[in-house]
């Protein structure tokens, strides 16, 4: 998912889990301790922590009504969760109205920071870990998960804290025309599957089958936000950002395209009003030496063509023979891309942009109980009070990221090595069978 970098887990809806006997689920438990030995991520949490998080996410309903006054009410709006259906975290959802001149985006984003802060033993552990670790059927959480199968879990029909990024976004050209970053109380209309979100766009009567309020016109709005959607991943290719999976469907792209404008958003309210220092997400560019061979290492593949005109900018090149090149050549294509990407990294300053998607300035905001650089974002929008230690902080997520990813890569290979496919372990699950 371009800088989301937590791509969306692929299901295989109607088959069942895959099946595995003791022996080899005793093989998978130690080579999975020996790994996370390996990186020094912790698996179980202090029970200080634990017993913090069910103290904090307790009279759930008298906390939301303690807060409403204080807060802006979106509850009457029409809103609502897409995630994949094995998802675990609904910390996410959105909000669309078009208006005469402009249309207006809402991504709400569960408060994490309403129960995580700074004086709490739930935001040391948060520092210690960093980020969630997901391995194939197998998560390591950031936050204790009691936070997200509760509090800050955006199911439908239940009142819920959350942060909102307001954008009105200019027609024509879809630059933000104003930004409103606030506290707020959301109240989510349904939650939609990736398929279901495909089927409805097909299928808008299939909205029945996912409302119990019938009054709300999902079908429709989540036409309007599908184009909306469209529109800012067509203008952000020929702005030059880096799209290296062209196929993706329309439900992946309405949520990484709003999650990428409120990300966007959010940094520039920070750099350009506030002028704070923030968790920046910047990403170096290769040389023009590495960028060149990665380009001819793609020519030189059977039946792909590099179109004449794309030299001079590679990123825009890339794009445009992905578009043509066949399905069979795709992984080579993204693989000589992303082994002469240097690795994006979390700065104090947004200095140096970021490349792949071309943004001046880029951070995250829209995943604060899985990554330590949002929830520290959320504190910092919130009260505008940066961490004296911040750039250690960065640092450390830049590193416990790095880890995370390589000890998911040796995960995988061990689980090819002894005969399983992690995407069908991630995506079905696995079930220990006597025989």
């Amino acid at each position: 998912m371009t800088d989301s970098e937590q791509a969306a887990a692929g299901t295989s809806e109607g088959q069942g889990p895959v099946e595995i006997d003791e022996e080899m689920a005793r093989h998978i438990e130690n080579k999975r301790d020996e790994l996370l030995e390996k990186f020094e991520i912790p698996d179980e949490f202090p029970p200080a922590v634990l017993e913090e998080a069910r103290e904090r996410t307790e009279g759930i309903e008298q906390q939301i009504a303690d807060e409403v006054d204080d807060r802006e009410d979106l509850r009457e709006m029409t809103t609502w969760t897409t995630d994949p259906v094995d998802a675990q975290d609904f910390d996410d959802a959105i909000s669309i109205e078009e208006r005469d001149d402009e249309f207006v985006l809402w991504v709400h984003i569960a408060d994490v920071t309403h129960y995580v802060t700074p004086d709490t033993e739930m935001w040391d552990e948060a520092v210690r870990r960093a980020n969630t670790v997901y391995l194939p059927a197998y998560t390591i959480h950031m936050l204790p998960p009691v936070l997200a199968e509760t509090v800050c879990s955006l199911v439908p029909n239940e009142d819920r804290l959350a942060h909102t990024v307001e954008m009105h976004l200019d027609k024509e050209n879809l630059s933000y025309e104003n930004i409103e970053i606030y506290k707020s109380v959301i109240r989510s209309d349904a939650r939609l599957t990736y398929t279901e979100a495909e089927t409805l766009l097909d299928d808008p009567a299939a909205a029945e089958e996912y409302l119990e309020d019938q009054s709300v016109d999902l079908a429709a709005k989540t036409e309007l936000v599908w184009e909306l959607a469209d529109r800012m991943h067509e203008q952000r290719k020929e702005d030059g950002s880096l799209v290296l999976n062209p196929s993706r469907d329309r439900a992946h792209t309405i949520i990484e395209e709003c999650m990428l404008k409120a990300n966007k958003a959010v940094t520039h309210e920070l750099m350009w009003d506030r002028g704070v220092e923030a968790m920046y997400r910047v990403h170096p560019q290769p040389s023009p030496q590495e960028w060149n061979e990665a380009l001819q290492e793609i020519q030189d593949l059977d039946g792909v063509s590099i179109p004449g005109s794309g030299w001079d900018d590679p990123r825009q090149a890339v794009n445009a023979t992905l578009e043509d090149a066949p399905g069979r050549q795709l992984d080579k294509i993204q693989w000589a891309v992303m082994k002469v990407m240097p690795r994006a990294k979390y700065m104090n300053d947004p200095f140096g942009g970021h490349h792949a998607l071309n943004f001046e300035i880029y951070g995250h905001f829209t995943s604060p109980i899985r990554r330590l650089s949002d929830l520290i974002n959320h504190w910092i929008v919130y009260s505008n009070d940066v961490p004296e230690d911040l750039l250690e902080l960065c640092d450390r997520a830049s590193d416990r990221q790095k880890d995370a990813e390589q000890c998911e890569r040796e995960y995988k290979q061990f689980l090819e090595e002894v005969g399983l496919d992690p995407a069908a372990v991630n995506n079905r699950g696995i079930e220990v069978v006597d025989d």
